[in-house]
C-alpha cells in the first residue's frame, strides 16, 4: 500500500476532477504483476492501468487500492467490475470513496462477487493524499495551499516593488513542483498587474499545466501565452479578461467573495488550489480561514519595514485570535530556507 500510494501522489494536479488513485497486483505467488496510477485527465483508472499490466497474473492475486474501487457507469466501466473479470482473490483499499455514487458500493459489489476485501490499510496517509478530492465532494470547496517567497523580515518586495528574485533557483523550481501538484495556480489582480507572471510548470517535462486563475474585479491585463487555460474571477457587473474564460462570482460588502470564488473553481472539478498572489489575498484567505497548508520559502535578506508585507493586514486585537498553524517538514533550499505548515 505504501507502493500504490507513492502512485498515486504522480497524479496530483495532473488528473482532476478524478481522484488521484495508486494500485499495485500481486500475483498468486506473492510477486508484483501489474502496476497503475490514475492517469492525467483522469482516465484510464490506477486499476485498469495495472491489470492491463498483470493479464492473466491477476487471477488469485491481490490488489492494493489506495481508494475504492468505482462502482458507477460514467465514462469509463466500473473498476470494482473489471477487478472481479480479472479473478482477483483479494482486494485491500486504504480508504473508502466519499464521491455519493460509490461510497461503499464499490466495495460491496467486491464482497457479493466472493472476493476477500480488506479496508482501511495507511487510511490516514490516503485521506492526506486526496483531501482536495475529499474537500470537493463533502463540501464543494478544494483544497488551499498557501506559497510565501519572503526575507527573514516577512517582506515579499522592496519599498519601490522589485521582487525578483527574493529566493534562488532552487527554491523557484521547488515552487514550479509545488504548481505541478496542483490543478489551478491563483493571484490576485494587484499581481498580475505588476507581474504579468506566466504561473505555469517549467523545466520539469510536464504535459499538463495548471489553470491560471486571476481573482479580480478591476481590469485585467493578457498574461503571456503559455498554454495553459487562463480563468478570471470577477464580479457579474466586471468585463472577462482578454482571452480568458469569465467565472462569475458573488459579493460580500462590495468585494469579491473568497468563499464564492474558490467554491466556483470546485464547481468545475478543481481540487486542489495554489495560492501564490499578494499580501491582499493572502490574509484574505487566512482570515476566511480557507489555507489548508502554508509552504514558506525565506531567504537570508532583510528588507525592512518599508517593504511589501508577505501578509496583508489582518485586523486582529488579540494574539487569541491568530490563526496557527502546525510546522509538519522544514529542508534547505541552495540558500534558502523551506517551512510547511498546516492548518492546526
Amino acid at each position: 500500500m505504501d507502493h500504490a500510494l507513492r502512485l498515486a501522489a504522480r497524479g496530483l494536479g495532473n488528473v482532476w476532477p478524478n481522484p488521484a488513485v495508486g494500485c499495485v497486483i500481486l500475483d498468486a505467488g506473492g510477486l508484483v504483476a501489474g502496476r497503475g496510477w490514475t492517469q492525467p485527465g483522469g482516465r484510464p483508472h490506477a486499476e485498469v492501468r495495472a491489470l492491463s499490466q498483470a493479464g492473466e497474473r491477476a487471477r488469485g492475486g491481490i490488489a492494493f487500492v489506495t481508494l475504492e474501487p468505482c462502482a458507477h457507469h460514467g465514462k469509463t466501466p466500473p473498476c470494482a467490475e473489471a477487478l472481479i473479470a480479472a479473478g482477483v482473490a483479494h482486494v485491500v483499499t486504504a480508504m473508502t470513496d466519499p464521491d455519493p455514487r460509490v461510497a461503499g458500493r464499490g466495495h460491496d459489489m467486491l464482497r457479493s462477487a466472493g472476493i476477500r476485501v480488506t479496508e482501511g490499510v495507511r487510511g490516514t496517509e490516503a485521506a492526506r493524499l486526496n483531501r482536495g478530492f475529499v474537500r470537493r465532494v463533502t463540501q464543494g470547496l478544494p483544497l488551499v495551499t498557501l506559497k510565501l517567497a519572503a526575507s527573514l523580515d516577512g517582506r515579499i518586495a522592496t519599498a519601490s516593488g522589485q521582487s525578483q528574485w527574493i529566493t534562488g533557483p532552487e527554491a523557484r523550481r521547488a515552487v514550479h513542483a509545488l504548481r505541478l501538484s496542483h490543478d489551478a495556480v491563483l493571484v490576485g489582480g494587484g499581481t498580475a498587474r505588476a507581474d504579468l507572471p506566466r504561473l505555469d510548470v517549467r523545466g520539469l517535462g510536464t504535459m499538463r499545466q495548471p489553470v491560471r486563475a486571476v481573482l479580480s474585479s478591476g481590469p485585467l491585463p493578457v498574461l503571456p501565452q503559455t498554454g495553459a487555460p487562463f480563468w478570471h474571477l470577477h464580479g457579474a457587473a466586471d468585463p472577462t479578461a482578454d482571452g480568458a474564460k469569465g467565472v462569475v462570482i458573488s459579493t460580500a460588502e462590495g468585494r469579491l467573495d473568497i468563499d464564492a470564488a474558490l467554491r466556483a473553481l470546485a464547481e468545475r472539478g478543481i481540487t486542489r488550489v495554489l495560492c501564490e498572489g499578494g499580501g491582499t489575498l493572502a490574509a484574505a484567505l487566512i482570515h476566511a480561514g480557507r489555507i489548508d497548508d502554508l509552504v514558506l520559502h525565506s531567504a537570508g535578506m532583510i528588507l525592512g519595514g518599508d517593504g511589501a508585507a508577505a501578509i496583508g493586514p489582518m485586523s486582529l486585537d488579540a494574539l487569541s485570535g491568530a490563526p496557527r498553524f502546525r510546522l509538519i517538514g522544514t529542508r534547505r533550499l541552495g540558500p534558502d530556507l523551506e517551512q510547511t505548515w498546516t492548518a492546526a
